[in-house]
């Protein structure tokens, strides 16, 4: 039933985007598209109900991926949506790409393209999201999001069709944020939240608990805004920082980076036991370390099937999985990075805490992926990213107890959004102090990783050499990371 629908769709919408049928097909034939519309966000109509994100503009490789990314770290979770792009030629336009994350199909409306004169090919993107905030966001930074999404969206101009590999990005400047004070249980939680709303992202951490009881805090950060390199908006940092820290705090500044950023890109040297954390074998086995709590072994039952027998142009890929944070970014980024564009799909919403996903992609260069092992390849790596998309352990480091986290680089080099925010909350509502805290990156033969290293302060209710106590911390933390409503203590 769903392979027929897929095909019907499919072969509905190639008839739809013949020439000479356009007119008919499209509702807003013959308005122009302003450029202040390229993303728009309509807040719901009553309390509770999801806002809707619509983007509008010419496709790149990987824009998904780039888009989830950026809704992922202002703390949103995408619960449906759709995306179609047209592909512009000379002598025809085709449609090509994704749909639906609705049980059922969604028309959605796209600007007239045959007002555009262009004599190359090129593709146009529609984008839309239903989001909802993760329980226990109070505020979301509607307009700033905004004009982040709008940072990661091409040229609108006519002229990107003429020269697409023209545009690339520059690298955001790194700046060291560092500040002195008196330790307390949550400090690294709350300076990471006052960071993450001021949209600073932090790249690398350093911090260091010295004899007498005081804090030394190193985090380089990135600007979302681009706009750190300006005096308000450093003493706007500081100030808010102070806020929070009080008068605990003896010294905070706030400059360029220099060469000390990059002589602490790496991590230190991990034990054997802990270079099992970024073995791609976790799926035939589950290693000591990363226990799973009996309701958590449902993640380890995805389903995911190619079938290359119902279209002549795309390969359909099927996806059945549980639902968890981040889930629709670690498919489009697993794509991306894998060299695969969507061409249509149809994404369910959230049914009993399952997805399922129908999908027919290719590779970039237009063609099936019919090659055995290139589809074995794929699907293992699908299901390894959606079992294990983040990797936590406890293990001993020396006398001491370390937490480690561990999660995929894009290829871009690009980390996972939030994942110090989550660590650092889980923490300390466990009522865990961190002694020392380190961010890092970790190369493998097929991955590079980056790695949260918490060296754990005992804790009369989590005795650190408890094997159940690390369990439980192993746990809370898997779940703040991966599930949006789980950050409480039962």
């Amino acid at each position: 039933m769903i392979k027929n629908h897929c095909f019907d769709a499919e072969r509905r919408l190639s008839r739809r985007f013949e020439p000479g049928n356009l007119t008919g097909f499209w509702p807003y034939s013959g308005m122009g598209i302003p450029s202040d519309d390229v993303v728009l966000i309509q807040n719901g109509k009553n309390p509770g109900e999801p806002c809707v994100i619509t983007v509008n503009c010419p496709d790149k490789a990987g824009l998904g991926c780039d888009l989830c990314r950026i809704i992922l770290e202002f703390g949103l979770c995408i619960i449906r949506g759709g995306l179609q792009c047209l592909i512009l030629g000379s002598n025809s336009v085709t449609a090509s790409v994704t749909v639906s994350l609705i049980v059922v199909s969604v028309l959605v409306l796209v600007p007239r393209v045959s007002s555009f004169d262009v004599s190359t090919d090129g593709k146009w993107c529609y984008i839309v999201l239903w989001v909802v905030p993760h329980p226990g966001l109070l505020t979301v930074r509607w307009e700033s999001l905004k004009i982040r999404l709008l940072s990661v969206c091409p040229s609108f101009l006519v002229s990107f069709y003429f020269n697409q590999q023209s545009t690339c990005s520059t690298l955001s400047q790194v700046y060291l944020l560092k500040f002195c004070c008196l330790d307390r249980k949550g400090l690294l939680h709350d300076v990471t939240h006052v960071l993450c709303e001021l949209e600073l992202t932090i790249q690398r951490v350093k911090v260091m608990t010295t004899p007498d009881g005081r804090v030394l805090d190193l985090f380089f950060v990135t600007d979302g805004m681009e706009l750190l390199h300006t005096k308000k908006r450093q003493d706007d940092t500081c100030e808010r920082l102070h806020a929070v820290l009080r008068e605990s705090c003896s010294n905070c500044e706030l400059q360029l980076a220099g060469p000390e950023y990059e002589g602490r890109s790496g991590v230190s040297t991990l034990s054997p036991a802990v270079e099992e954390l970024f073995s791609s074998e976790l799926l035939d086995k589950e290693i000591c370390l990363q226990a799973l709590s009996p309701d958590m072994t449902k993640l380890k039952k995805p389903s995911v099937t190619i079938d290359n027998s119902l279209s002549p142009a795309h390969t359909l890929l099927q996806i059945h999985c549980v639902d968890q944070k981040g889930l629709i970014y670690d498919i489009m980024r697993t794509m991306k990075d894998s060299d695969i564009q969507i061409a249509y799909g149809r994404f369910s919403s959230s049914t009993r805490g399952y997805r399922d996903l129908d999908l027919f992609i290719q590779h970039t260069d237009g063609k099936k992926i019919v090659d055995s092992e290139k589809q074995s390849a794929l699907c293992s790596r699908l299901k390894l990213e959606m079992l294990h998309p983040l990797r936590v352990v406890i293990a001993s480091r020396g006398p001491d107890t370390e937490l480690l986290v561990a999660n995929p680089v894009e290829l871009s080099g690009k980390g996972r959004p939030r994942v110090f925010y989550d660590v650092t909350l889980a923490l300390k509502m466990l009522g865990i102090c961190i002694f020392s805290a380190e961010i890092g990156r970790h190369s493998t033969s097929d991955h590079q990783w980056e790695v949260y290293r918490f060296l754990l302060d005992e804790s009369r209710e989590f005795p650190l050499a408890n094997n159940r106590a690390r369990n439980q911390i192993v746990d809370r933390v898997r779940r703040t990371l991966m599930w949006a409503g789980e950050v409480s203590i039962p």
